[in-house]
């Protein structure tokens, strides 16, 4: 969107009442107690909402329309939490969930201009002009929102057909990976755009030019805006590259078969370690690496990627089991730790395949639940006892 600067400021004002109220409706769901009546609803927040706003001049002047609908989506919020589908609601910042959304006959309100551009009516701030990226959807709503960089974007609730198989019975195997974002079973490297090495110094210099800033000073907010413009750009082109990834293969293959794998789990912080011998003191735990590890990880959008291939190719991507997926050979079966080589070379020392450690593990992930039953499971036997054969041997 490319409002002017003073539809800019009414916006902003939006988005302050719509925050307002979403903590409000959230600060009165939280007080609620075993021993306590029932936390209002729906209905009784609307109420509440008509008396404040008589009572209140700056909450009067923004749209009733914006804030009714914060509560309606507080309503479902917590709905969907009990339900079990979401996660519990959360505060919303200033700065961070600059946002609000329009439902019902003001959302049908878009008049478009000519090829690339359009306008919608928004309450309380007239006509806003936005550049078209796909053509203007019929939608009941339409939701605003402004990003840290100070861009703002309108997003149409629409529901898009899921996208057609081909047909042909292909599957393909999904590996992902640090290095490489995504390794195909048919040999393909696919790499996510990450920050350059000169945006990286950059965004180190700003952020260290930001620790010397003094808190609330208009420098400050300027540096922080360059840092938030710098990661945004950088948000757009991973977001692109999933986008396209995700819509090119449901295109190509009838089955889409990746890792189940734990990413919250996976990402989480290394837990200290402490010394009992020295009280106040703790053991190494590598928590360094552990924390690149965890920025490689969600900067690759492992995540993401499942998630908008189940969104785009419903029922058409299954999860198989990501054990010893890297260590067999998708030749002869062999597994061991011995195979692989280094992070990217596999060399079976069974029957001697040489291939790339992530293609022939995405061939395995293809291969599905058959490398479980064909992979050869070594037997421990403990040193101080023998096996025992048993009578019918």
């Amino acid at each position: 969107m490319y409002p002017t600067p003073a539809q800019q400021v009414a916006l902003l004002e939006q988005c302050r009442h719509a925050r307002h109220v979403w903590n409000l409706a959230l600060e009165q769901w939280s007080m609620w107690t075993r021993d306590r009546r029932p936390t209002p609803g729906y209905v009784e927040q609307c109420r509440q909402l008509t008396e404040a706003r008589a009572a209140f001049g700056w909450l009067r002047s923004g749209s009733q329309t914006v804030q009714q609908q914060a509560l309606r989506d507080f309503a479902r919020a917590v709905k969907n939490f009990y339900g079990g589908s979401h996660r519990r609601p959360t505060w919303r910042k200033a700065g961070q969930h600059e946002a609000f959304r329009i439902v019902g006959s003001q959302a049908s309100r878009i008049v478009k201009l000519n090829r690339s551009w359009a306008k919608a009516l928004v309450p309380k701030v007239g006509w806003v002009r936005f550049r078209l990226s796909r053509t203007a959807p019929d939608a009941k709503s339409y939701r605003i929102t402004r990003n840290r960089s100070g861009h703002w974007h309108i997003a149409f609730a629409v529901i898009p057909a899921p996208i057609p198989a081909p047909g042909s019975g292909e599957v393909v195997g999904v590996d992902r990976g640090v290095s490489v974002s995504a390794a195909l079973s048919t040999g393909e490297l696919l790499v996510c755009p990450v920050p350059s090495k000169r945006v990286r110094a950059r965004i180190k210099l700003l952020q260290r030019r930001l620790s010397r800033c003094r808190r609330g000073s208009n420098r400050r907010r300027r540096v922080k805006a360059a840092i938030a413009k710098l990661h945004a750009r950088s948000a757009n082109r991973r977001k692109d590259w999933l986008e396209k990834t995700s819509t090119d293969l449901p295109r190509r293959f009838d089955l889409i078969r990746v890792e189940d794998l734990r990413i919250a789990s996976m990402t989480k912080r290394s837990k200290p370690k402490p010394d009992a011998q020295r009280p106040g003191s703790f053991f190494p735990n590598r928590r360094r690496a552990k924390a690149g590890l965890n920025r490689s990880i969600l900067a690759n959008g492992w995540g993401e990627l499942v998630r908008r291939l189940q969104d785009k190719a419903p029922g058409r991507v299954e999860r198989v089991n990501p054990a010893y997926t890297s260590r067999t050979c998708s030749v002869c079966g062999h597994c061991s730790p011995e195979n692989r080589e280094s992070q990217a070379v596999f060399r079976c020392v069974a029957c001697g395949h040489h291939a790339n450690a992530d293609v022939n593990a995405a061939i395995n992930i293809a291969a599905g639940r058959a490398v479980s039953a064909r992979r050869e499971t070594p037997v421990r036997v403990s040193p101080k006892r023998e096996p025992q054969l048993s009578a019918s041997a």
